[in-house]
């Protein structure tokens, strides 16, 4: 187990045959940083997973995955859309940074805990094993134990009173990249 830094190209993701990918810098009053979208063509088979026993397609042709990376802050979401447009889930990493590669790719380092919100609001807290086990096996120190904490427990706050800003963003973010995607001719 180490500390994983992801890409918002997925660039190494060989599950996904064809892809087409977009991104932008986004300031606002709403929202501070990148944003990338991920078009998910054609996939070498599907990718489920399993939450209190139900199967979720979470890839597959079709779908898009959209990633919002925050300036200064110690999380990114990512939006999975099925190939209707409906959103699948959210998916927040918890993470110590996020920032950009020299090849300007938004990128964050994962601190291993995970928030997952379905449509239906159920809220999903994962891999908080992982995390400990971090701490104890020396791959993140005591700091960077308390920064995850703390930032799920703010998170989890926001997002139980409906004021975690990104889940309401995410269509709109979509959209933005969609139209960014059909003047370069891929959609």
């Amino acid at each position: 187990m180490v500390l994983k830094r992801k890409f918002g190209d997925r660039s190494d993701w060989q599950r996904v045959l064809i892809r087409e990918y977009a991104q932008s810098f986004i300031e606002s009053d709403s929202f501070n940083g990148y944003v990338t979208l991920l078009r998910i063509i054609k996939v070498s088979d599907p990718f489920y997973v399993k939450y209190h026993g139900e199967k979720f397609c979470i890839v597959d042709d079709g779908y898009l995955w959209l990633q919002q990376f925050p300036s200064d802050r110690n999380h990114s979401v990512t939006t999975m859309f099925d190939s209707k447009g409906s959103i699948v889930q959210w998916y927040i990493d918890i993470c110590s940074r996020n920032g950009v590669s020299e090849n300007n790719v938004p990128w964050m380092d994962d601190l291993f805990l995970d928030l997952i919100v379905l449509p239906s609001s159920e809220l999903i807290i994962k891999d908080t094993d992982e995390l400990e086990e971090a701490l104890i096996n020396g791959i993140i120190d005591k700091n960077l134990y308390d920064l995850a904490c703390e930032e799920s427990i703010k998170v989890r706050k926001l997002i139980e009173r409906d004021d975690f800003a990104l889940l309401k963003l995410s269509e709109d973010h979509k959209e933005l990249l969609c139209q960014k995607l059909e003047r370069k001719g891929n959609f």
